[in-house]
Parts: C-alpha cells; sequence; structure tokens
C-alpha cells in the first residue's frame, strides 16, 4: 500500500500514533428511490448503517443474518474498515446515531434525539441549523482517547444528497460526485437533484436551503469538525461526501461566524475514488477557501480468491465506513497489503 497526495500524487500520509473511529450513520429516504444506490440489500436499503456500525463494533451483526451488500453480491466497506481494526486496533470506535431506524444492536452509540430525513424529493425535513448546532456541541465536547480522530460515514444515497447540497450552496460541481455504482445511474440521480432544487430559493438562508437538499449526516458531521478541529485532529474519512461536508463547513462560516480550522484536518479516501473517472474529488476540494490536505490510499483485491472482491477494483463501492482512512492508517502503521488482504478474506471465510 501507498499513501499519495490528492493533488500531487506524491508521498503523503495520515498523523502517526493511535486514532480514535467514529461513524456518522444516517438515513435519508433519498435511499429508498428505486435505482439510486446500491449500497445495500434491495427492499431494505435503510439498514445498511445499521448492519455498517454493528459489523465495524463487534466483528458481526445481528440485525440481519447477513452483511449489507450490492445487488452484484459487493460486501460493504466495513470489511475493510472491520480488518484494519483487527490487525492494528483503533483506540476507540462509537457510532453516531444520526437516524437509524432500527438502531443497532450491541453497538455504543451517542444520539442526539435526530430522526431519519424525508426524502429531497419532497424536502429533507431537516433543521439545519439545531443538527448544525448538535454537531458543534458534539465537537466541542468529544473526549479524544487517541492521538487523532477518523470520521467516518454511512449513509445510503448520500453521494446524491451531498451533489445537492453543493448545488444549493452555489458550487457548479454537479456532474464531480461519485457513487456506488460503476456506472452511476444519472438520468435519476439527476432529477431526484431538481426535483430537490425545484423547492428552493434564492431568497432561502443557506440553512433553509440545507433544510431541504441535505442530510443529517453532513450537517451534523460539518457542525462537529468546526468546532473540534480546534481541539484536536480530525481525518474526514470518506469520498465526495466528505468532500461536500468540508465545502459545507467552509460556506457557513459567513453564516456562523466560525471558521474550521483547516491545518487540523485531513480528508482520506480511497484510490477507487481518487481515480474514478466519473467523479473527480480534487475538483470539489478546489473549490474550498483553502488548499486542503487530502489523501488515498492505494489497495487492490487484484490478488484475492475472492472473485466477488475484485468488482472494488472495477469500480464497485468505492468507498464508505471509513474505508480510505482505514488503509491509511493501516498503511501509516506498517501493515502490508498482503496482509490486509488475508484479513479480510478471513472476515469472509469467517462469517
Amino acid at each position: 500500500m501507498q499513501t499519495l497526495n490528492v493533488f500531487t500524487n506524491l508521498p503523503d500520509s495520515l498523523p502517526e500514533g493511535k486514532a480514535d473511529f467514529l461513524l456518522a450513520a444516517s438515513v435519508t429516504k433519498t435511499c429508498e428511490i428505486e435505482g439510486l444506490t446500491q449500497a445495500g440489500i434491495p427492499g431494505k436499503i435503510p439498514l445498511t448503517p445499521t448492519l455498517d456500525a454493528e459489523y465495524i463494533t463487534n466483528g458481526k451483526v445481528f440485525s440481519m443474518p447477513e452483511l449489507a451488500e450490492t445487488p452484484t453480491g459487493v460486501p460493504t466497506p466495513a470489511l475493510i474498515t472491520r480488518a484494519v481494526h483487527n490487525l492494528v486496533g483503533f483506540s476507540h470506535i462509537e457510532v453516531l446515531n444520526l437516524g437509524l431506524d432500527p438502531l443497532p444492536q450491541n453497538t455504543p452509540l451517542a444520539s442526539f434525539g435526530i430522526c431519519a430525513s424525508e426524502s429531497i424529493t419532497k424536502g429533507a425535513n431537516i433543521d439545519a441549523k439545531e443538527i448544525f448546532k448538535k454537531g458543534m456541541t458534539a465537537g466541542k465536547n468529544y473526549e479524544l482517547k487517541g492521538n487523532y480522530l477518523i470520521l467516518g460515514e454511512s449513509t445510503p444515497a448520500g453521494t446524491t444528497t451531498a451533489t445537492a447540497t453543493a448545488l444549493a450552496l452555489g458550487y457548479d460541481l454537479r456532474d464531480d460526485f461519485s457513487s456506488s455504482f460503476s456506472n452511476a445511474p444519472s438520468d435519476i440521480k439527476n432529477q431526484t437533484i431538481d426535483k430537490a432544487l425545484s423547492l428552493i430559493n434564492d431568497d432561502m438562508s443557506n440553512f433553509e436551503k440545507l433544510s431541504i437538499v441535505s442530510d443529517n449526516m453532513l450537517i451534523f458531521c460539518a457542525g462537529f469538525i468546526v468546532e473540534a478541529s480546534r481541539r484536536f485532529h480530525i481525518v474526514l474519512a470518506g469520498g465526495t461526501q466528505m468532500a461536500s461536508c468540508f465545502l459545507m463547513a467552509d460556506k457557513l462560516k459567513e453564516d456562523t461566524l466560525m471558521r474550521v480550522q483547516c491545518d487540523n484536518i485531513t480528508l482520506a479516501t480511497t484510490a477507487w475514488v481518487a481515480r474514478d473517472e466519473h467523479s473527480n474529488i480534487k475538483n470539489i476540494l478546489s473549490k474550498l477557501s483553502f488548499t486542503p490536505h487530502a489523501v488515498y490510499t492505494s489497495f487492490s483485491f487484484a490478488k484475492t480468491q475472492i472473485p466477488v472482491l475484485k468488482k472494488y477494483d472495477d469500480g464497485e463501492a468505492k468507498e464508505g465506513v471509513g474505508a480510505g482512512a482505514s488503509l491509511g492508517f493501516a498503511n501509516t502503521n506498517n501493515i502490508t497489503s498482503q496482509e490486509l488482504l488475508e484479513a479480510i478474506e478471513h472476515l469472509i471465510y469467517s462469517m
């Protein structure tokens, strides 16, 4: 494995030391739009973050007989994160309940009175200002156990809400967001986004717009990093969704009169996102008011004995549940690609 800078492709790394791992797990009912996402079991997509939460904390699931996987059989990136934890060990794992139903079982859970958001096609029905404040409070109060924090996410259809969020905030980035598909369903995605954007207007404040077109994960995490980045280093673990979260936090400085401490934040993703021909995370990050520290870690399933895992290399799934940051964390701790591959295969064989 090798960790590289998103902008320069030169060798780079995550911070040294132990990392806490927080999973921001959320449901937007946008994910129930047929054909929009394949991040989970067909007909049970909203269950995906619950299963991801159970798996990264327990190494097994309780709410279903098996892990979430795409219709083509590609298992959740939670496998990567859990394998890294088994090899290295995060200093702490906890799940942020940002609208889960059902709640994950046997899982360390922090809840904030947040319910699943509605589909953005009819308005997400979020109090964005209140969710942002809850994120800020959580970021201000979080007690770090290790040396820095990895903040991952599990939000099916989140790239759609992330795109709508960026567009609503005035960024021309419609074609730059990735998808769990190898070839994104652009017609369905664009129709969904257009319906959401038709519900807002230029007279609305940024928070009013976000209440209609965004999701709980993006808003909460944006508030979280504004406060937490003043206290310790945060790794935003994810692809274009977390890039949109970064954009939101930066944009809202005009509304909240608070800036993120950009020198204390790293965005970490996978090579599957960084090299994706159908999205452009570099361009999304270039819209920030500063040049961020952003990395990706190369890893391949080319040598796996489990054929379905090779679909990651073909562009399916790509990222999620903190996979990219977990790869970077493993690389910093001298875990080899072969060691990680064997650990992931062992998890699948043990199911």
